[in-house]
């Protein structure tokens, strides 16, 4: 508050004093308010219908064979934005390129928000991820597929799903769901056997869970969807 005239010799300086101390005050109270409008909550937009969760979709690219640490891969996701309905969703992918239009080694990640697609982070690191191996030309369909079903709480386990990794390479790409707790077997069971009814796999369909413990003590780091490259003689998808 500005003070009051009075008729000390002090006034002229007081009230210059307080004009440059609301100065000072409004610049503050706008810079809160640019910070929380930054950090403003995301919220299902009138007659929108809401998500049970709210995500954020996540890019990365990282130049092959080149191995990094936790710290530059975290520095190379980058945030493309969060959404708390279906028609924000729909917002977001309708302008997003298809992942079997992406080159080099590209990453979509969508995860629960607060969640980073690291292994390191708190809500992953005592998880795993189902892995399937897709020839060329199938990662655009699967990966629509398995995120509708992921936002639609399709795999009824709860507050496990922590997000999905869809991984663009050279030779052929990836798709990968993450969940909390790698030790609950009847969990992973239960989302395997959705995830082969969402994708609508054949029976023979290679799939391999990994924890995110073992990723971790994999020397050198390949982004958070590292694969047991050992396991290539495994047949990939070949879904017509």
């Amino acid at each position: 508050l500005r003070l009051k005239d009075d008729d000390s010799g002090d006034h002229d300086q007081n009230e210059e004093n307080s004009t440059q101390k609301d100065g000072e005050k409004e610049k503050t109270e706008r810079d809160k308010g640019q910070g929380s409008s930054k950090r403003k909550a995301v919220v299902p937009g009138p007659a929108e219908h809401p998500l049970q969760y709210n995500y954020t979709f996540w890019y990365s690219r990282r130049t092959p064979g080149r191995p990094t640490s936790s710290q530059s891969y975290e520095q190379n996701i980058k945030q493309i934005g969060t959404f708390a309905s279906v028609e924000q969703f729909w917002r977001f992918y309708s302008h997003m390129v298809r992942p079997g239009d992406l080159t080099g080694h590209s990453d979509f990640h969508l995860f629960k928000e607060g969640i980073k697609p690291m292994w390191e982070d708190d809500a992953n690191k005592n998880g795993g991820k189902w892995i399937i191996r897709l020839r060329k030309g199938l990662a655009s369909r699967c990966w629509e597929n398995l995120i509708l079903a992921m936002l639609g709480e399709q795999f009824m386990v709860g507050e496990e799903i922590c997000g999905a990794v869809v991984s663009v390479r050279f030779q052929e790409d990836i798709i990968s769901i993450w969940n909390k707790t790698a030790s609950d077997q009847a969990t992973t069971a239960r989302i395997r056997d959705t995830l082969r009814r969402v994708l609508n796999l054949p029976p023979n369909t290679i799939m391999e869970y990994k924890t995110h413990t073992d990723s971790i003590k994999m020397p050198g780091r390949l982004g958070p969807q590292r694969l047991l490259f050992q396991n290539l003689w495994k047949p990939r998808l070949n879904v017509p």
